[in-house]
C-alpha cells in the first residue's frame, strides 16, 4: 500500500523535480495519508505540506484529485472483519 502511494506522489510530480525529489513531502503526505480519511481535509494538508518546501501554492483540484487517488488505495490495504 505505501509502495503504491509513494509511486503516485512520484508520478505526480507537480514541481518536475523528478522521481526522488520530493521524499520530505512524500513521507508527511503519507502520514496525513494514515491520519485523515476526508479527501478535502488531505487535499488541504497536501497543498500546505507542498507550500511549505516550496513556497508555491498547488491548486486544490489537483491536490483534491490526488488526495481521492491515495485514499482509494488506502481504503484497498484496509481489512474488514
Amino acid at each position: 500500500m505505501t509502495r503504491q502511494m509513494t509511486n503516485i506522489l512520484n508520478e505526480w510530480d507537480p514541481f518536475s523535480c523528478g522521481a526522488g525529489g520530493y521524499d520530505p513531502e512524500i513521507a508527511d503526505v503519507l502520514q496525513a495519508v494514515h491520519d485523515l480519511d476526508e479527501p478535502h481535509n488531505l487535499a488541504v494538508r497536501i497543498q500546505a505540506i507542498y507550500e511549505h518546501s516550496f513556497e508555491e501554492t498547488l491548486p486544490y483540484d489537483a491536490c483534491f484529485l490526488l488526495a481521492k487517488s491515495l485514499l482509494a488505495v488506502k481504503g484497498l490495504g484496509e481489512c474488514t472483519l
